[in-house]
């Protein structure tokens, strides 16, 4: 039998359950869309990622880490990717690959924690989001019955999902989840008519019929043979497109890749963390062409802000500002969107960011989900207007 102390523990630590229902799984669901999350958790130097190769400022900024030749691919513009990301060549020449230039917002935070929780809660340096950046919209009026989940955590990071509401899972809790099965009739019985504990009886009670759909899902549909790359992060996405391959209802997944706070010899581990990055996410993209899922999912990166435009003395790069991310989908308008901060123009050695990045999640959720009355409103950006086919 499992003990209340259990249950409350479980449910903090892993998910939220469900009390109201949703409206952007019912758009996810008329749509056939959902969106992947790619936290690029420390910190992505996006100067290295997306680099200005024809700017001399640029090497003058990082004349010991500034890359050229056959170190970067040219994309046009007078811009070019790290070399790592080559295995994304063949969706950036398709089109299906955008570059959103400049993102971050007002008073940076420089604190990995609170940055990390302003970016996936939609706050600033001002303040924070109450819930997750996109809960609010899901939780506002569909039968959750029609989902599995609202969404699955494939790396154990809830943040983004915070949220009183809602069926919001944890892959990595999975052995958490399944000891529910051991709760009974004697465990509601010791309840003893507590309204409180009965509630939190039939949340995890709605969690348990959670998991068991998915994993008769799973063990119906059987297992596909999609090629992916070795290691934690392309594992992550293996378990998304089994998932999606089973027809698992979620409209939000989320993975992630640990690592990106270099501030000591950024070019080695740089390049080893976008390779994993770029093979994983092209891997990913094969196999959901494989599935015929691609036009139907979104990809978005993100980070808890850039790193400072000059180098420092250990040959790597300390916490700064505004950085590009990335949105790869078969539905996506390809390019570089937004506009390139100024090198010669720096604030307090920082790149000053030229779009607020919570205008992609206007976007993200207007036009890709199509819900244009959304709590990102007033940062609707016309530059966005395109985005998404």
């Amino acid at each position: 039998m499992i003990s209340r102390r259990q249950i409350t523990r479980i449910i903090a630590s892993g998910f939220c359950l469900p009390l109201a229902p949703l409206s952007l799984a019912e758009a996810a669901i008329r749509t056939g869309r959902r969106l992947v999350l790619v936290e690029l958790s420390g910190a992505n130097d996006g100067l290295n990622t997306v680099v200005p190769h024809r700017d001399d400022r640029y090497r003058a900024l990082r004349p010991n880490i500034a890359l050229s030749g056959q170190e970067i691919l040219d994309i046009g513009g007078d811009m070019a990717l790290h070399d790592g990301l080559r295995a994304l060549d063949e969706a950036w020449q398709a089109g299906e690959m955008a570059i959103v230039q400049g993102l971050g917002y007002p008073e940076q935070n420089r604190s990995h924690f609170q940055s990390i929780a302003l970016w996936e809660t939609g706050g600033d340096g001002t303040r924070q989001g109450r819930s997750g950046w996109l809960t609010e919209d899901i939780e506002a009026g569909f039968d959750a019955t029609a989902l599995d989940a609202h969404g699955i955590s494939l790396d154990g990071g809830m943040g983004v999902f915070a949220s009183s509401d809602g069926m919001w899972l944890s892959m990595t809790s999975m052995h958490q989840l399944m000891s529910l099965e051991r709760m009974n009739a004697q465990s509601r019985a010791e309840s003893g008519g507590n309204p409180a504990m009965e509630l939190l009886l039939d949340r995890a009670n709605s969690l348990n019929q959670s998991i068991e759909r998915i994993t008769e899902r799973i063990a119906t549909r059987g297992p596909t043979d999609f090629r992916m790359p070795y290691g934690e992060f392309a594992q992550q996405f293996a378990i998304a497109l089994r998932l999606i391959d089973a027809g698992v209802e979620a409209p939000v997944l989320k993975v992630r890749l640990d690592g990106f706070d270099t501030h000591d010899y950024q070019l080695w581990q740089h390049r080893n963390l976008l390779t994993q990055l770029g093979d994983g996410l092209a891997a990913f993209r094969r196999g959901l062409r494989q599935i015929g899922q691609w036009d139907n999912t979104l990809i978005m990166t993100y980070s808890e802000f850039g790193r400072r435009a000059e180098e420092n003395a250990s040959m790597g790069t300390d916490h700064g500002a505004a950085a590009p991310h990335f949105l790869l989908g078969g539905r996506v308008g390809g390019g570089l969107w937004g506009t390139t901060p100024n090198l010669g123009a720096l604030n307090a050695g920082d790149l000053t960011h030229t779009m607020d990045y919570r205008s992609v999640y206007h976007a993200v959720l207007a036009d890709w989900f199509g819900l244009p009355r959304n709590r990102f409103d007033t940062f609707q950006s016309d530059e966005l207007s395109s985005l998404f086919a």
